[in-house]
Formats: C-alpha cells, structure tokens, sequence
C-alpha cells in the first residue's frame, strides 16, 4: 500500500530534542516540512548507511515536534516517494527532479542510480550540464549577464544585453573586428565559447535562456538590431541580444 500524506496545522513552537532512540515502537510518526507521514522504523533503515536509515538509528538523536512526531526539515511534499520506494521499489513518475534532490540528500543510493537513467535527469546531468562544463566561463558568464541586465533597468521596463558566441576559433576569427569595435566604443558585450562539444551555438542560447529562467528572470533572445550593434560583415551570425522584461 502507498503511503500518502494527510496535511494538517502544527501547532507553533520549536522542535524539541529528543534524548531517546526512535525505537520506542515499530510504527513512527513523522513531520516533514509540515507534511505527515505514517510509516515503520524497518522502512527508515531498510537500506543500511543511508542519511535516514542514519537518522532512525538507536543511537540517533531525533527532533520532535510539539504533538511529539518526529520532525525531518525538508520539502514534505517529496517525501512520499521516497517511502514508496522504500516500501514496495515504487519509482516515481512526477516531479522526477524533485525527488532526485531528495534522494541524494536522505543518500538513498540504488532510487538515485534508477532516477538517473529517466529521461529528465540523463539529460540535464548527463548530456546539458556535461556540455556546459566544457564552456569556459559559463556560470561566471550567466552571472555577469544578470548583473548587467540590471544595472540597466532603473526605470525601464526592459533592458538587454548584448552576446557573442562562438563554436570554434575559425568562429572567433570572423568576430574579431566586430568585438575591437565594440572595446574601442567602450560597449559590453558578454562572450561565450569557443568549446569541444557537438552543441552548436543555438544549443548554447537555450541553456542560457533556461539558466537565466531557472533564476526566475523573464528573458528572451534574437539576432542583435541593427539598433543595437552593426557587426562586420560575416560576424552577424555571432551577436545577440538577450531581453530582459521586468514588468
């Protein structure tokens, strides 16, 4: 049977410490995150040398909350999951990232070796954050674009900034001049590349839309304008802009 969690109000006040080891009964009551669950100490240490088979050791120490449940301080809503698979192998088949960031922090060993061979997580943590390494720069560069962003957005409903990518040296060859021009007018322009990776240069756009994104930023990209910047000839292909909508 699959367990599930039943909301219900905590009482305020902190979680006191609790001296004694969670052994008292088989059948264990927990607060996680303010969600409830009912489970049994043998489900807890089913998998000897997790974080919560740990947890759940007689020589544990143990938080309770005020109705003397034991209380876990993470994200409630996920830990469901990780008890049906604990009880029965269950895998889950929703919020696959979220639970994959619980059962690495509870150490559930054998659910995260299974999580990562879904499609969600082979792909971010395989194919998308494996390519990503192989960019110079890449966070520091996301970084700078924010802060850009903006420090031109006082009074603005929107505010860009302008990127250049490049695959391979022949690519930033053909950007050289462009990027003079754009030091010698004093104009700042964020680089990306070259990098050893099959990802061409839309692919390296998405990521950093779906980065900035994941930051909670409204953002968007195209070609640069001839507003904003004229590159040299053969160089277009390799300047954008990022949009930046605030309100």
């Amino acid at each position: 049977m699959s367990l599930t969690s039943t909301p219900r109000s905590v009482r305020p006040g902190p979680a006191a410490p609790h001296t004694g080891p969670p052994t008292m009964s088989p059948v264990v009551e927990l607060n996680v995150g303010g969600e409830f669950y009912t489970t049994t100490v043998g489900t807890l240490r089913k998998l000897p040398g997790s974080k919560l088979a740990e947890m759940f050791s007689s020589s544990a120490k143990a938080f309770t909350d005020t109705e003397g449940r034991f209380f876990i301080d993470r994200p409630g809503t996920y830990f469901g999951p990780i008890l049906d698979y604990l009880r029965n192998g269950q895998l889950p088949t929703q919020h696959i990232p979220e639970v994959y960031r619980e059962a690495q922090f509870y150490e559930i060993k054998p659910l995260v070796k299974l999580l990562e061979d879904t499609p969600q997580i082979f792909g971010e943590q395989v194919a998308r954050k494996q390519f990503l390494l192989r960019v110079p720069g890449y966070s520091e560069n996301l970084e700078l674009m924010v802060r850009l962003a903006r420090a031109e957005a006082v009074a603005a409903r929107c505010s860009s900034v302008l990127v250049c990518v490049v695959r391979t040296e022949e690519d930033a060859a053909h950007c050289m001049e462009s990027l003079r021009v754009l030091e010698a007018d004093k104009r700042l322009v964020v680089k990306f590349g070259p990098w050893k990776a099959a990802p061409v240069i839309r692919d390296l756009l998405d990521s950093v839309q779906m980065d900035i994104e994941a930051q909670g930023y409204q953002v968007a990209y195209d070609y640069c304008s001839k507003k904003t910047f004229q590159p040299k000839p053969g160089a277009h292909e390799y300047f954008y802009t990022f949009l930046f909508t605030w309100w």
